[in-house]
């Protein structure tokens, strides 16, 4: 489920020691799951805060309680502490937080949105743009929108044939097409006019 790296284990473990509470652990969990705005958050738990339901992952020096409605959106969860000399970074990826990971036989719509979410968007996040599932139609074409910089975008022909449908085609053999049904005459955001 989420793997701690000994390194964050230790720095976590640091950081806890300095607490004046005793047996405060740490809880995981996924503020906005399965949205573009979700983030995965580790804070102190003190024991009076501790919620029956959350998993427990017991390390050596501390719990780590994982909340229960994020469990999916955790799946595969990395934390990890790379010392510098300065300090060092506590980091967290979380690569299913906006989308929980998805299984063959699910419904080919969160197929889609699955490999949106994970795959092409943070593509094209880079330029400030995204692209977005409107649904399935005609037994099996996903008509997608773009926004953002793709929105207008002058190589938004190039995005969506050679990115997108080929992704999309290649990992979804089922899906018979692709289709946008972005307004691309709405230029303002474009990130190439």
């Amino acid at each position: 489920m989420v793997t701690v790296t000994e390194s964050a284990q230790g720095y976590l473990a640091q950081l806890l020691a300095k607490q004046t509470v005793e047996g405060m652990g740490v809880r995981m969990f996924v503020t906005q799951p399965g949205t573009r705005h979700a983030e995965t958050c580790l804070a102190y738990c003190k024991p009076d805060e501790i919620i029956p339901d959350d998993d427990t992952v017991e390390f050596d020096l501390f719990t780590l309680y994982l909340d229960r409605n994020s469990l999916p959106y955790l799946e595969e969860a990395i934390v990890d502490f790379n010392a510098e000399r300065m300090g060092g970074q506590l980091t967290i990826k979380a690569p299913n937080a906006k989308m929980p990971k998805v299984s063959d036989d699910s419904p080919l719509p969160d197929r889609i949105n699955y490999i949106l979410h994970t795959e092409i968007n943070p593509g094209l996040a880079s330029h400030g743009g995204e692209v977005s599932l409107v649904g399935v139609v005609d037994d099996g074409i996903a008509v997608l929108k773009f926004g953002g910089g793709c929105q207008g975008c002058s190589a938004v022909d190039i995005t969506l044939k050679e990115g997108v449908e080929k992704t999309l085609m290649g990992k979804l053999p089922e899906l018979k097409g692709i289709r946008d049904s972005t307004d691309h005459s709405v230029k303002e955001n474009a990130y190439y006019n």
